[in-house]
């Protein structure tokens, strides 16, 4: 399908607009697709049949996707996200399957209420039980700022573009030298803090949960691995450097998901290799993830009802074992 191509600056604007939604971030990885990590001490045993609590974000929420179910209604759970999906795959009863996940959700709104626009979602891991035999988890991109650095990646390619329509030289990657103008890696750190609240959830859950198999869910590709197929998307409005460091913060962020998983003892699924090829600047009948412009509907930088699927492919392989 033919795309037309906004001015640079312009659509720098609306991505930095588009990009405020509630959500988490996404990240590369290296796993096969099979995307499972089992940690060692996690027994080979038959598919729990439940009762199974997903745990997470707008990524695990599915955000816009049709059918909105679900109470409160702020929370934009899809009838057809990838737990509901994978609920569906293990044949679990209604009974034995309860989505609690929601969009904006950082790691404190899993012991805590969460305020939404439209209700309050009560803390996520009061739906764990002593019976609960399955636990997925999607959260750790809004705690590490994800959104608010390709927000700030947008404004600061914003502000390179009026400089070069002045005439001034406009930098390779101005939003990594942004982020390194302080002499650290500032999105690292919050990589690094997000892990820590991770870790602690992680063994709530154990704690709460001690027969549940818990899995640790990663974040998809957002990005390609060559910025330039971007351009048909992006145009010029984002800099080809600032698209590998915004994949190389991805790859951080799973990267912690990873190892936090291994240290709890839980499974880490990765979303991320099988979802290469399907990120946002891949074409409209191919992508998993929606770009800046998404088609009608549908929610900017998340995945749509494919990207949903895909998921629930990945995790239901790993939980089949």
């Amino acid at each position: 399908m033919s795309r037309t191509i906004r001015p640079a600056v312009a659509l720098t604007a609306g991505l930095a607009a588009l990009l405020l939604a509630g959500c988490t971030a996404p990240d590369g990885g290296t796993e096969g697709f099979a995307g499972a990590l089992p940690a060692k001490n996690v027994k080979s045993t038959p598919p729990p049949n439940g009762p199974y609590v997903a745990l997470g974000d707008s990524y695990t929420a599915g955000l816009k996707i049709a059918p909105q179910v679900g109470e409160p209604k702020g929370c934009s759970r899809s009838g057809v996200n990838y737990p509901s999906l994978v609920a569906k795959g293990l044949g679990l009863p209604a009974g034995q399957f309860q989505d609690v996940s929601c969009s904006g959700a950082r790691t404190g709104d899993l012991t805590g209420a969460q305020e939404t626009d439209h209700g309050t979602n009560p803390p996520q891991l009061d739906a764990l039980t002593s019976a609960t035999r399955l636990v997925t988890v999607g959260i750790g991109g809004n705690d590490a700022g994800f959104m608010e650095v390709v927000k700030e990646c947008a404004k600061e390619n914003l502000v390179d573009a009026v400089k070069g329509i002045v005439g001034a030289t406009r930098a390779s990657s101005p939003c990594r030298d942004h982020y390194a103008s302080g002499g650290t890696d500032e999105v690292q750190r919050k990589v690094d803090a997000a892990g820590e609240q991770l870790g602690r959830i992680l063994q709530d859950i154990k704690h709460r949960s001690p027969q549940a198999r818990v899995y640790v869910i990663g974040y998809p590709t957002l990005l390609p691995a060559d910025p330039a197929s971007c351009r048909s998307v992006l145009g010029k409005a984002v800099a080809a450097g600032d698209l590998g460091f915004l994949s190389e913060k991805e790859q951080q962020l799973n990267s912690m998901l990873k190892r936090r998983a291994a240290g709890a003892g839980a499974v880490f699924v990765d979303a991320a290799a099988p979802s290469a090829g399907h990120d946002m600047c891949a074409g409209e009948a191919t992508r998993w993830v929606e770009p800046p412009f998404p088609a009608p509907g549908l929610a900017a930088i998340h995945p749509n009802a494919k990207g949903q699927e895909a998921v629930a492919a990945v995790v239901l392989k790993a939980v089949r074992g």
